[in-house]
Order: C-alpha cells, then structure tokens, then sequence
C-alpha cells in the first residue's frame, strides 16, 4: 500500500440506490428509467423539491436491504484498491442513515479503511485526498475547481460532463485499481 489517500462515493459508485428510488417513485409518479435520468438535478423536472428527493433516498437506505450494488465482485474490486492506496468512504446524507449505510456495505464484504460523512457533496472537495471516486458531476466540477483529480463512476447522469487532465471516467471499480497500478 502506498501513501495514496481515496475518497470512494457510495451511492452511485457501489451502491445502485437509484433503482429502489425508481421502484419506489414509479409506483407514485410517471414511471421513468435509469436510462432517462440524463442529469444530476432530474428530480426537479419531475416536480419533486430536493428537500422531498433526498428524503425518499434517505427511506430507501432505511430499507437497506433492497438496495442493490452497482456490480458484481465489489468485494474484489474494493480489496483491490485498499492494497494500492488507504480507502475512506466519504459519503454525503442525513447523519441518521449512516448506520444503514455502513450496515449495507459490511453486508456486502466492502473494504475500506475509514468512513466520513459531509453534509453535502460540495464539501467532499475540501477534504484531504489524492483522489475522488464520484458519479456527481456536481461534485466533479468542485473536485475540478480545487484542482483534485477525479475517477467519474460513469452513470447516465454525468454522461456529458468531459473527461480533462483531472478528470477520468471510470465503467467499474477495476477500472480505477488498474489506472492507479499503472500510475504507482
């Protein structure tokens, strides 16, 4: 392990919340895909407020057990990456999901060495890492800002934001083990 520092995103990097948000939604709203969210703040077209998004998301992680990981050998992967480099979990929600959080990624044998939870995702860049693991393209741009380099977890919401020197689109966390094996 180097001195490498990581901070790795859950939701939308390992975790697929989306999808139980989607179930969940579909059954109050027009139903709507994945596919179809094309950008970060989708839920205002949808005529939800961000105050109600989040808080759907919240209940989602209240049944934690439903959410599905975003692949298949994260176990691997996350292993992986916590021999190359020092591995946090650096999440931004409301503090009383925490718990269901860490709960759903021991339950699914997640390796990492420390878990930090912001209040927003904006904050993530202010935070002491060689390197962020994200799919917010909010986030990214603030990443970018602090001149931070970012591994962009490619999702149908941050398809258009470009790669540059900071920025590196990523398909699967082995993407990011290989990229930084290459770099060491």
């Amino acid at each position: 392990m180097t001195d490498m520092r990581v901070a790795l995103d859950v939701d939308g990097v390992l975790a697929d919340v989306i999808l139980p948000w989607l179930e969940r939604s579909n059954r109050l709203r027009s139903p709507l895909t994945k596919d179809q969210i094309t950008t970060w703040d989708f839920w205002r077209a949808c005529g939800i407020s961000q105050h109600d998004f989040y808080g759907e998301l919240s209940d989602c992680w209240r049944d934690w057990r439903t959410v599905p990981p975003t692949e298949g050998d994260l176990p691997g992967s996350t292993r992986d990456l916590s021999r190359l480099a020092r591995v946090d979990i650096v999440t931004a929600r409301e503090r009383s999901t925490n718990r269901f959080v860490e709960r759903w990624l021991d339950h699914h044998g997640i390796s990492f060495d420390g878990y930090v939870s912001v209040g927003e995702g904006t904050l993530k860049a202010e935070l002491d890492y060689d390197l962020f693991i994200d799919d917010s393209p909010i986030n990214a741009e603030s990443f970018v800002r602090k001149g931070r380099p970012v591994m962009l977890y490619a999702q149908p919401w941050n398809a258009g934001f470009p790669e540059s020197g900071n920025v590196k689109r990523i398909r699967t966390l082995g993407d990011a083990v290989r990229e930084i094996s290459r770099a060491s």
